[in-house]
């Protein structure tokens, strides 16, 4: 049996809805930021792929809120993507300058004072997705 284009069309849809609960599942349960480049892609295919099948079949009022939600995760993705840049960059430039760390009286290096390596993923306020 020969698969259409409505049938093709409809399946990626259901990939796109797939992709769209597995993202809200995520971050409900914990397992990723709201600010995390996985979430905002995963957001980002989901409104892609459900609103090409709502264009196939001319529902309208869907396609314009998925291209909403496109939009949205594109900015979203740009918003990380300058921030990762920003912390890369600064990372680069605190490698390259002298650290002085503090000697405690007993001889031992007081880490105290001592910066700590940033997380692989930016916050949300670092991406400027929170108020």
């Amino acid at each position: 049996m020969p698969v259409t284009l409505d049938a093709f069309v409809m399946f990626l849809g259901w990939i796109g809805a797939a992709a769209g609960v597995v993202a809200y599942a995520m971050v409900s349960r914990g397992r990723w930021a709201a600010s995390s480049a996985p979430f905002q892609l995963t957001n980002l295919t989901a409104a892609g792929l459900m609103g090409m099948v709502a264009a196939a079949n001319g529902v309208w009022p869907s396609v314009a809120a998925n291209i909403v939600w496109i939009l949205i995760g594109v900015q979203a993705i740009v918003v990380i993507v300058r921030a990762r840049a920003r912390r890369r960059a600064g990372t680069e430039v605190a490698a390259a300058a002298p650290v002085a760390v503090p000697v405690a009286p007993d001889g031992l290096s007081d880490i105290v004072g001592a910066s700590s390596v940033p997380d692989a993923e930016p916050s949300p306020r670092e991406v400027g997705l929170a108020a």
